[in-house]
């Protein structure tokens, strides 16, 4: 039995106090109709209704339980009406965590898109490159580079970081342009980053027609923040490795020149992560939505 149109079907034959009637507003057959109440009857195992050819009326039990059901069948419909316009208009507090580059300079320049999408959203972004708990720290959903290692989250691919290699003019006068990965590891400086946490580094790997080549040169400064490691860069502290998407301005600008154009680099997928959730809220799921379109549409623009 289908409770909750059984309960329904009897509430509207009382307020309309007729089958015909009832049937008629539900769009339902009066025998479909007919059933529901007899099978709600009988699951109660009471009479509810007294039916006759010309009119149909409570019996005592069901005046008792029509008082109770139609002020349970008036919250269900309006919460089932919320759902509905929270499904077309999602509204309310959503906490993301991302990464500080991929904050400063790919979401929040586009989130004026997002807003007049989705005007009654409020979005608190904590920005850093520390991986946040999504529970301990009750956080919706995080955008993470890399392999999510942890399987009982979820995890949706929404794009790919290529990586770029590159120097200010000034530094590649001073020291020179190299032609090979392996002029890295002598007379040039590296500007490293390294993880939050394990402090290991993000290694430099490149390769070129089959050939792939680790670099670990000297470093005069390593940080764990991709807009610090774009800082470094730029005021000429060594050769930098990092997804274009953090020098791309820059690079058109003339403020940082590429090297080592032949070399390529593994991209880094990027993916929005967020636990197991049956009823994932409508918020979390247009922010999720909206992040696969703005990535694809810078991949498709670059």
């Amino acid at each position: 039995m289908d409770y909750f149109a059984s309960v329904r079907a009897f509430t509207r034959v009382v307020e309309s106090g007729s089958f015909v009637k009832a049937a008629a507003s539900l769009d339902l057959p009066r025998n479909t109709l007919t059933k529901q109440i007899q099978a709600l009857e009988a699951h109660l195992r009471t009479k509810l209704l007294n039916r006759t050819t010309r009119r149909v009326s409570m019996t005592n039990d069901g005046a008792a339980y029509y008082e109770r059901m139609s002020r349970i069948m008036e919250e269900w419909e309006e919460v089932e009406s919320e759902l509905a316009h929270a499904q077309a208009s999602p509204r309310g507090r959503l906490r993301v965590d991302m990464a500080s580059a991929t904050a400063t300079q790919l979401v929040i320049p586009a989130l004026p898109a997002f807003h007049a999408r989705y005007p009654e959203v409020q979005l608190d972004i904590g920005v850093s490159d520390r991986p946040a708990d999504l529970v301990s720290e009750r956080v919706d959903c995080v955008v993470r580079a890399g392999k999510v290692a942890d399987p009982s989250l979820i995890a949706r691919h929404v794009g790919d970081l290529p990586f770029v290699t590159c120097a200010t003019p000034a530094y590649l006068k001073k020291h020179g342009t190299p032609a090979h990965p392996a002029d890295l590891e002598s007379g040039h400086l590296l500007v490293r980053y390294f993880f939050s946490g394990s402090g290991r580094q993000l290694p430099v790997e490149l390769t070129r027609d089959g050939e792939r080549l680790t670099v670990r040169g000297k470093h005069f400064i390593s940080v764990n923040d991709g807009n610090a490691l774009l800082a470094a860069a730029l005021a000429g502290l060594g050769i930098v490795h990092t997804p274009a998407f953090i020098a791309q301005s820059h690079i058109d600008a003339g403020r940082l020149i590429p090297v080592l154009e032949d070399w390529s680099a593994d991209v880094i997928p990027i993916s929005i992560v967020y636990s197991p959730n049956r009823h994932l809220s409508t918020r979390v799921r247009v922010f999720v939505d909206w992040m696969i379109e703005l990535f694809r549409n810078k991949q498709q623009s670059s």
